[in-house]
């Protein structure tokens, strides 16, 4: 799963939520997904924005972490409307 590492580069530079927002002109709740890294789908020019008001590169921001159950592969996850199981093929 890739991890948002938002909340802790924005505690490191003692940042709030709505002071980002304010420098990149997102909007709060924008921020506040990132933040808790409830987001499903990343904009590039939000990342843009994100990285250059915190002057960090997407890597510093972003994160790969393995999935406990893979995705990909032989018997990958499979989403249908949301629900996620496992191919039954």
């Amino acid at each position: 799963m890739i991890r948002i590492k938002l909340s802790r580069i924005l505690g490191d530079k003692r940042i709030s939520q709505a002071t980002l927002a304010k420098r990149t002109g997102l909007r709060t709740a924008t921020i506040n997904i990132w933040y808790n890294e409830i987001i499903d789908r990343i904009s590039l020019e939000h990342l843009d924005r994100i990285c250059e008001a915190l002057d960090c590169s997407p890597g510093e921001l972003l994160e790969f972490e393995p999935n406990a159950i893979k995705k990909t592969g032989k018997n990958p996850l499979l989403e249908e409307h949301g629900n996620r199981r496992k191919k039954t093929d």
